[in-house]
């Protein structure tokens, strides 16, 4: 019985922080791609030293598209925090004399990592949320919060207390604060 190759990528879901400055590009036909490196420090528990420790540090290489990659460009700098996800894609390269696997990220969806800092969602225009890849834009019956299949009949908040903070892609304001390395 042969191996049947897939064509879906696994996914992936990493946090850590924006290494360089995203890179914002666009095809011949106007698609929008940022792209940028992450780092993703390891940590663990060394029991003999009873501190954490320094294991590690993953490197990949992100690319976003679309609104999405716009987003990105005027979200995000270098030093961020973030959580991602995405497809994950292993690449094998070689330049004559060295040679090596590149792990890259085709991100779905990007972030601020809350726990590192705080942000303030700016909500994109109406005729920016439209997807060049599915063409979908919300019409006016439909939110452009609601995810398929979720009514989006505004419900009556007067009893909920505060509205919730959403924290997305945007034009933000990023306020920084001395963290303890350690988030634990």
């Amino acid at each position: 019985m042969g191996h049947e190759m897939s064509d879906r990528a696994d996914t992936i879901t990493i946090t850590g922080n924006v290494a360089t400055p995203p890179e914002l590009k666009r095809t011949p036909n106007g698609v929008a791609i940022t792209t940028f490196r992450v780092a993703s420090g390891q940590r663990r528990y060394d029991r003999e030293a009873g501190a954490w420790v320094d294991s590690g540090t993953n490197w990949y290489t992100v690319s976003v598209f679309r609104a999405l990659a716009d987003h990105a460009h005027r979200s995000l700098r270098k030093g961020d925090r973030v959580i991602l996800t995405g497809r994950l894609r292993l690449r094998d390269w070689e330049n004559g004399t060295r040679r090596g696997t590149a792990i890259e990220i085709d991100a779905d969806a990007i972030g601020h990592d809350l726990r590192w800092g705080t942000t303030t969602f700016v909500k994109a225009a109406q005729n920016a949320t439209t997807d060049p890849a599915t063409g979908w834009s919300p019409t006016s019956d439909e939110d452009a919060w609601a995810a398929p299949g979720v009514d989006a009949t505004p419900t009556d908040r007067a009893s909920e207390g505060p509205e919730p903070v959403l924290v997305g892609a945007g034009s933000l304001d990023t306020t920084t604060t001395d963290v303890d390395e350690t988030p634990f």
